[in-house]
């Protein structure tokens, strides 16, 4: 009977313990705590034994996004296009509103015609704030 209890497996809420020579070969397989030392379960967020948050391994396309483009590659867009920094937000915000006047039309359906009035309105608003972007932006653009 002793013998069943020290080969039986270790129980869920126990780190499992593994010989310094074995994990020698893959200390890379195994993620332990950064704050304690303790192997994380498979798939946990935080540690079992600390309550430490784990790293995220797969970050969001929106967090890969944000590490890519930065302040500088905005701004180097707007140099390459010849525009201030004034007028590139303008030009932003035009674009913005071109969109949000083409969203209308995927997001909302009309099945009446005040339906299709209250759309049309909504687009007319959309492209007004776009005119008057894109007018600000001629307005602050530096000349050559």
């Amino acid at each position: 009977m002793a013998e069943a209890v020290t080969s039986a497996q270790h129980d869920f809420w126990r780190p499992p313990v593994v010989v310094a020579t074995e994990m020698a070969g893959h200390a890379d397989l195994v993620e332990a705590c950064d704050r304690c030392g303790t192997e994380f379960i498979l798939n946990s967020h935080f540690c079992h034994t600390c309550g430490a948050g784990r790293a995220d391994l797969h970050p969001s396309a929106a967090a890969r996004l944000r590490e890519k483009v930065t302040l500088t590659h905005v701004i180097d867009l707007g140099e390459s296009l010849g525009l201030s920094i004034g007028a590139f937000i303008a030009f932003a915000v035009g674009v913005l509103c071109v969109l949000g006047a083409i969203g209308i039309g995927v997001i909302f359906s009309a099945r009446t015609m005040l339906d299709w009035q209250a759309v049309q309105i909504w687009r007319i608003e959309w492209l007004l704030g776009a005119i008057a972007a894109f007018v600000a932006g001629c307005l602050l653009k530096k000349s050559r």
